[in-house]
């Protein structure tokens, strides 16, 4: 099962949501390179109903199987008690949290004329609560394991989406998730990095249940022999390496990952700028903003814009 390289060899990894997909293949690249994995999983469906262990618990004999270590955990991260367990079982079960990929999600689709407030709390719910409750217990551990003396090396990888960095039509309640995630990676970043902890986060595109109807022409499986430029396991090694002691020093930064292309991607920071020094006047005002948007560069589009 471990590589040649065992680029976590020792460490202890929780990866959310990875009964299927992108979560999915995050566990197994981890076992791969020698973490020992907690496989979160709540198996729910594509919109968030139901449960199942199922899922979680196949990713777990899968790791086994090719000889690695791995438990599954089955509760709601999204709750604070859920949360809590989650770090309890991989302190429980292999003595030590060293890595957390928050990952879980689903979607409810609506254009926001049509998008109801219980499927606006629900996607909110999952993307966004669910990457901060995780985060909250495991930051709590290793700022205790700091204060004693033991300097953690943790590594945090949050999933955020173009969506997210850009907006997309019919996904108000996802892009507006997802945008507060990439929010909380940075501040978590800065808040954290005196206790040894660094987060990052990564927008990836992938063939997953939750893309491929979005998505269906461009995501669709290649001719057997060609380069699946859609798995899910491209996204994987950058993630892993984010959730290594290799990636030291790297803290605060957002990836776009997707086939074999890496993408470091740039926030928001000044443009153009115009200072009277007094008050504007609203027809000032305006002359100025209308000069300014015109020596700035044109956003990027909105997906599925037209």
């Amino acid at each position: 099962m471990t590589s040649s390289t065992a680029l976590c060899a020792g460490r202890v990894a929780v990866v959310t949501g990875a009964g299927r997909g992108l979560g999915r293949a995050h566990a197994l690249a981890f076992a791969a390179e020698g973490a020992k994995v907690v496989v979160n999983d709540l198996g729910v469906g594509l919109d968030g109903s139901g449960t199942a262990a199922g899922p979680a618990q196949r990713v777990v004999e899968e790791i086994r199987a090719a000889g690695g270590e791995a438990v599954a955990h089955n509760a709601d991260i999204a709750t604070a008690d859920g949360a809590a367990s989650l770090v309890a079982t991989a302190l429980d079960s292999f003595g030590r949290l060293d890595t957390l990929v928050n990952n879980a999600g689903f979607l409810r689709d609506r254009m926001l004329v049509n998008l109801d407030e219980d499927d606006w709390d629900a996607v909110t719910r999952v993307h966004l609560r669910g990457h901060f409750l995780p985060l909250k217990h495991a930051a709590a551990y290793w700022r205790a394991e700091a204060k004693a003396g033991r300097a953690p090396g943790a590594r945090v990888v949050n999933t955020g989406s173009g969506a997210g960095l850009l907006g997309s039509v019919g996904q108000g309640s996802y892009s507006a998730a997802k945008a507060g995630i990439i929010a909380l990676t940075l501040v978590a970043a800065a808040e954290m990095g005196r206790y040894g902890v660094q987060v990052n986060a990564i927008a990836p595109a992938a063939r997953t249940r939750m893309t491929e109807e979005t998505f269906a022409e461009t995501m669709a499986a290649p001719a057997e022999g060609e380069f699946d430029a859609m798995a899910p396991e491209n996204v994987s090694p950058l993630v892993v390496w984010l959730g290594s002691a290799a990636c030291a020093g790297v803290s605060g930064r957002v990836f776009e990952a997707e086939a074999g292309r890496i993408t470091v991607m740039e926030g928001w920071r000044p443009g153009p700028t115009a200072d009277k020094g007094a008050r504007w006047s609203p027809a000032e005002a305006g002359a100025a903003a209308s000069g300014l948007l015109a020596a700035a560069e044109t956003p990027q589009p909105v997906y599925g814009a037209r």
